[in-house]
């Protein structure tokens, strides 16, 4: 949607809570020389246009990363709106966060935040075609109803569709989106169908829709070598002859910022094909000041751990009752140390960006997923001003929090500021990709809890070894202070550590959450067969304590059960005979506003073979599914996600170098090795709708641990599985 089309009338201007919410602000009526056209098209607000032939184009205002938010979000409007699917077009518009809110992907914060302003676009829309209507009818606009993209008027029979009158419509003064009327969720047609995605069509035969795709004509092509140790910086290179290989147009000397977020050293180059530039990056030559990164290594981080776990520790994130007293009176004490590795997003598309500047205007195309951190980061750094920055967003191959970081945005735009000029396509290669991520932060958690003789949970103390300066965590890096099952522990501590890091880190899906739940899922499963409960009883137990401590916080015991409940009937727990050498293993886990709880069934051979057979998943989101499919897509990927990170994922450090360089030696889960089957089922609670990318990951690896657990009589206590000879089958 142009700038110049949503002047003709109003948009909605939302405000971002602290919290993370979207607030409906006032109507601003954007009127024009154009108000009042009868030949064009209705223009009702940002969001929803309406053509003379009843084709309604609903703006997507956010980054499509794969999770479908490009379908789900246009359904919320189409549906109040009250037209058919198959009379929608959908338009990804540019970021303008001034008349869309923000415009972000990221903390399954799409559908929670857009909800309602979503509905009140729609359902304005709605109503100033009903007044239209019943303008042109004499009568009152209670008469009135909609389907199927018309008006009615039931007492004559009359019907007249959007489209004739998008004209009369287009004369009125748009409504105050806080005083329209909106659906009685009972009377959705399409919020909780399983609808078409858009743009299906396009990703299944190979339209160039992904950023790697994106051409414009005579544009050059470019590469990026990065400093081999994180934040260094480069000295000299071999620009001259460089240049003078085929094709060769720019070499660029680019001096990195201390925040690699936003632009770390190294050298581009600039050629007519992206092969020319990658061709001549083999020739290249520089000399590099590699910093103190150079002296980190993985291996020196698990020795300092351990080291640091015998000390006091630095600073208590939580500290309520007598932890240590509790645990001398317990029954039975389990303690176990728990650690996990640095992994890569290893997302299918390499990071890639087009930018042109020309004539004092920067205009990029970026597959991001904050586009709205990309542009001031743009402004910032390169002095633009930022109403001579133009970003487009493109569908994006794949993120899982790697395109939160905009590094490669600010590289883009950089390389075109330099040429003045011709556009150019900044293209990784997949050894730029896993050697400069912002890494999923590993870390050491050292546990001890103890049970009661009647195998209650009595006391919990976690020692959590992290990294960062002081008592300020790196990016991803941190736990909560109400941290499951911190509520429902009279006697309970997690006290810190923090290491020093050059790694840079950053959110992988479900970020903390992802290493957190294995940890505690895993330990939580331990203090049950030690307390001689099934894992099952012993957890629905623990979330039938009485919370110690009123402080807010957002976990709901009750919802949790529920989920807990569900996934147990569904995968018919201790009720199954099961073959040698199988068993069931559940895990659940709250993030990201959603309610989880996974099980698996898993068989291992004598060979540490390792077989999933089955997957059940259970979730709360709240009281809609909007796109069924869709949400059950996330979740199955979330499986097959979590398998990948459970068996192969792992990222070391060597002198400051990435190890790993390419998918095999950091793997991704194959076809062969994915369950048969996964089922996803949902629990509808009666409280706003959340998201799902995020929160359906955290209870897989641990259900798998615990299922091989029952099975080998081993616990798994350090990733990847394979470091323990492990394999799947």
């Amino acid at each position: 949607m142009t700038t110049r089309a949503v002047n003709r009338r109003y948009f909605l201007r939302v405000t971002a809570l602290a919290g993370g919410g979207m607030l409906v602000a006032p109507v601003f009526d954007m009127r024009s020389e154009a108000q009042g056209r009868t030949d064009g098209e209705f223009v009702a607000n940002v969001f929803v246009r309406i053509a003379l032939d009843g084709i309604v184009t609903i703006a997507s205002k956010n980054p499509e990363v794969g999770q479908g938010i490009r379908t789900s979000e246009p359904m919320i409007v189409a549906d109040e709106l009250d037209v058919d699917w198959e009379h929608v077009r959908v338009e990804q518009v540019d970021l303008n966060e001034a008349l869309y809110g923000r415009q972000h992907t990221g903390g399954s914060r799409a559908i929670p935040s857009d909800w309602d302003m979503l509905r009140r676009a729609g359902a304005g829309a709605r109503q100033m075609l009903v007044a239209a209507a019943a303008q042109r009818w004499g009568a009152a606009a209670s008469e009135c109803t909609t389907a199927s993209g018309q008006v009615r008027h039931k007492a004559s029979g009359r019907v007249l569709g959007y489209g004739e009158l998008a004209a009369d419509a287009a004369l009125l003064t748009p409504p105050d989106p806080s005083t329209v009327s909106l659906k009685d969720p009972k009377h959705f047609k399409l919020i909780g169908k399983s609808l078409p995605t858009w743009e299906l069509a396009d990703m299944v035969t190979g339209k160039p829709i992904y950023g790697i795709d994106f051409t414009l004509p005579g544009m050059l092509h470019a590469v990026f070598e990065h400093s081999p140790v994180f934040g260094g910086q480069p000295l000299t290179a071999n620009v001259d002859e460089l240049k003078k290989l085929p094709g060769v147009r720019e070499v660029l000397i680019v001096k990195g910022l201390e925040d690699l977020q936003i632009l770390g050293g190294g050298v581009a180059i600039v050629a007519d094909t992206w092969w020319q530039a990658q061709q001549a990056r083999k020739s290249l030559k520089v000399t590099w000041n590699e910093g103190i990164g150079a002296e980190q290594s993985t291996a020196e981080y698990a020795r300092r751990a351990a080291e640091l776990s015998q000390q006091e520790p630095r600073f208590s994130l939580r500290r309520v009752g007598d932890p240590e007293g509790a645990l001398g009176r317990a029954a039975k004490v389990v303690e176990a140390a728990y650690s996990y590795p640095f992994i890569s997003h290893a997302q299918l598309e390499p990071q890639n960006c087009t930018a042109q500047y020309k004539d004092g205007k920067m205009e990029i195309w970026a597959p991001s997923q904050s586009p709205d951190r990309g542009l001031p980061a743009v402004v910032q750094t390169l002095g633009i001003a930022a109403d001579d920055v133009t970003v487009h967003m493109l569908r994006i191959g794949g993120g899982f929090g790697r395109r939160l970081n905009i590094d490669y945005m600010v590289q883009a735009a950089y390389i075109a500021r330099e040429l003045n000029g011709p556009a150019v396509k900044l293209l990784w290669t997949r050894e730029d990709d896993m050697r400069h991520d912002f890494y999923r932060p590993g870390g050491f958690q050292f546990l001890k809890g103890g049970v009661s003789a009647d195998g209650k949970l009595v006391a919990w103390r976690n020692f959590f070894v992290s990294y960062g300066e002081g008592e300020e965590f790196a990016r991803a890096a941190n736990i909560s202070a109400t941290e499951f099952p911190a509520l429902f522990v009279k006697d309970f501590a997690t006290d810190c550590t923090l290491m020093s890091t050059r790694i840079p880190c950053g959110a992988l899906r479900a970020p903390r959450s992802n290493s957190h739940a294995w940890v505690i899922q895993s330990f939580i499963d331990e203090l049950a067969h030690a307390a001689g409960k099934d894992p099952l009883e012993f957890r629905l137990e623990l979330l039938s304590y009485p919370r110690v401590s009123d402080e807010r916080d957002a976990f709901d015991a009750g919802r949790m059960r529920g989920v807990v409940q569900l996934v147990a009937e569904k995968s018919g727990w201790g009720k199954r005979a099961l073959p040698e050498g199988t068993a069931l293993g559940i895990a659940f886990y709250f993030s990201h506003a959603g309610y989880f709880a996974h099980v698996a069934e898993v068989a291992v051979d004598d060979q540490k073979r390792v077989k999933v057979n089955k997957f059940w998943v259970g979730g709360d989101i709240g009281a809609h599914i909007v796109h069924p499919s869709s949400a059950t897509n996330q979740a199955q990927g979330a499986v097959i996600d979590g398998m990948s990170e459970l068996m192969y994922q792992e990222i070391t450090v060597e002198k400051g170098r990435v190890v790993q360089s390419n998918y095999h030696e950091h793997e991704l889960l194959r076809m062969a090795h994915a369950p048969a089957e996964i089922e996803v089922h949902f629990v509808k609670t009666d409280v706003p709708p959340t998201g799902i990318g995020e929160p359906a990951l955290p209870p897989v690896l641990p259900a798998i641990c615990n299922a091989i657990f029952a099975v080998t009589g081993e616990r798994i206590r350090s990733l990847p599985l394979r470091k323990h000879g492990y394999r799947f089958a």
